[in-house]
């Protein structure tokens, strides 16, 4: 549910072409498939945590943010640059986040 209404949000925003990965696996699949310009992680998904998919979005330099119900503590200290947005959200906030990693992307 949680990536659904993610993807609503920024597709209402911007007109990006919008993957949703509900795994690690998943997610890590469709980064060896396609490069994303910005990308909204959940900590906790179906296979466990989704710190190696940020790895490999820092990695390619890949501007990411974790929206998640996990304490921002949790974050490997690597990883912490990142911005953090706690569940429940606001639907502007993931907005604008999205919004300037694109632009960071240039």
């Amino acid at each position: 549910m949680v990536a659904l209404d993610l993807e609503a949000i920024v597709l209402g925003a911007t007109d990006a072409d919008v993957a949703v990965a509900n795994s690690v696996k998943e997610a890590s699949r469709a980064l060896s498939e396609a490069e994303f310009d910005a990308a909204l992680l959940d900590i906790d998904v179906l296979d466990g945590k989704t710190f190696p998919v940020a790895h490999l979005l820092a990695e390619c330099g890949t501007p990411f943010a974790f929206v998640s119900g996990a304490r921002r503590e949790e974050v490997p200290l690597p990883l912490r640059q990142a911005p953090f947005l706690p569940k429940p959200y606001d639907p502007q906030d993931i907005e604008r986040t999205f919004l300037a990693g694109l632009a960071s992307r240039g």
